[in-house]
């Protein structure tokens, strides 16, 4: 696609185990950068509606991840359960993109709560990944799109939140996020002086 990606991960990533990588979520690209930072042992938690997405719909339900239906949040309540069942009985990890939806060029949006639910449910920590802004970045008809930066962050230990504080949790994960997108941005739009 033209694009050149930049990816930062901890060496200590590869002993992250079962914790919930939330990043941010920008367009259909995401699958070509986010994918790259995906560790051994995870899934992802997508929209129900995914596996009418013809050829990549089937695939995405076949590799184990779990789908979700978004319409009935009582149906989500007990799909976060279902989630750290499978979770504590895998050992899994699982990636979820907290907006809720894709961004299109409006910076982070805010939150929602089912990340941080999981997370505290299942007595796991969030680990942050940070991409920096794609909008408007990919033209198919070019050869080079430029840079784009991955980068994930060390976790955020949930042992210092109480499982009611699950909004202090996101709102501090959101801060965290928020500066690294805004360092990011910065770091690939600096002009190259080489």
């Amino acid at each position: 696609m033209g694009l050149k990606i930049t990816l930062r991960i901890p060496e200590s990533a590869k002993n992250n185990g079962s914790v919930v990588y939330i990043a941010n979520h920008q367009n259909n690209y995401d699958m070509v950068t986010t994918t790259h930072a995906v560790q051994p042992g995870s899934v992802t938690i997508g929209k129900k509606s995914l596996v009418w997405v013809p050829f990549f719909g089937i695939i995405y339900w076949l590799t184990g991840n779990i789908l979700i239906d978004r319409e009935s949040s009582k149906k989500s309540k007990n799909t976060i359960n279902d989630v750290v069942s499978q979770m504590r009985a895998k050992d899994l990890a699982v990636w979820i993109f907290p907006e809720g939806t894709r961004s299109r060029g409006r910076g982070l949006l805010p939150f929602k709560m089912g990340a941080f639910h999981t997370a505290l449910q299942a007595g796991v920590n969030v680990v942050p990944t940070v991409i920096s802004n794609t909008h408007q970045q990919v033209k198919l008809n070019r050869w080079d799109n430029g840079e784009v930066i991955v980068e994930m962050l060390e976790p955020i230990d949930i042992t210092q939140y109480k499982k009611r504080e699950i909004r202090r949790l996101m709102n501090d994960a959101y801060a965290i996020m928020l500066a690294k997108y805004e360092q990011l941005n910065a770091e690939v739009n600096r002009p190259n002086t080489k």
